[in-house]
């Protein structure tokens, strides 16, 4: 059930120090490093543009990426630290770990839907409100869920889906310790408008009443 993890190209930097990471800048490029698992650390350069295109996609540090060097076995990886320039804010260094097929990670995954065109609660005019699209869990490098399914098809209106109406894949684990709201199918605005004017006139009847 892996999901397809996204490539991340860089290559060797040659020369290590303030000088090499300096000439790597001139050319529009960022450098970083590669550490961890049994081999020696790594020194890379990445392209300006695609490493500051990944970072302003967001959730950077929490992806796992598949990073191609040439001359090197691909190795998946994950941000570690990005350093940035204190006035412009833009990426001058990042670092990378080596992750094993074993090693566990907190990963944000994507929650998919089904059965919408026969859930009763739509069928009826609610509306699905989605709160949590991603959920962040904790799984193994080597067996990544490519999303969590919930299944709309017994939901009516007015329930609420928790993440414990979610059945996790082998291996993961929730990172927030509560059940929090994943979505809820409310009723649609004018039932609800309605409703609202019916409970202003109840009370308004008993309110006469009284008097």
């Amino acid at each position: 059930m892996a999901g397809e993890i996204p490539d991340l190209h860089a290559e060797t930097r040659t020369g290590t120090g303030k000088g090499a990471a300096r000439q790597a800048r001139r050319e529009g490029k960022v450098p970083g490093i590669v550490f961890g698992g049994d081999t020696d650390p790594l020194p890379i350069n990445i392209p300006f543009n695609a490493l500051l295109k990944r970072l302003r996609a967001g959730r950077f540090k929490s992806t796992l990426f598949n990073l191609k060097v040439d001359g090197q076995d691909d190795v998946r990886v994950i941000c570690r630290d990005v350093q940035r320039d204190v006035v412009k804010d833009l990426p001058t260094h990042v670092d990378f770990m080596r992750l094993r097929r074993t090693s566990r990670i907190n990963l944000f995954i994507h929650v998919d839907f089904l059965n919408q065109e026969t859930c009763p609660g739509l069928k009826k005019g609610g509306v699905l409100t989605v709160v949590r699209p991603e959920v962040e869990l904790n799984v193994l490098a080597g067996d990544i869920p490519e999303k969590l399914e919930i299944d709309l098809s017994e939901t009516e209106i007015g329930d609420v889906l928790h993440i414990s109406d979610v059945t996790l894949p082998e291996g993961a684990k929730v990172t927030i310790d509560r059940d929090f709201v994943i979505a809820n199918v409310s009723a649609p605005s004018g039932l609800r408008s309605a409703d609202d004017e019916d409970e202003g006139e109840g009370e308004e009847a008993a309110e006469a009443a009284e008097e």
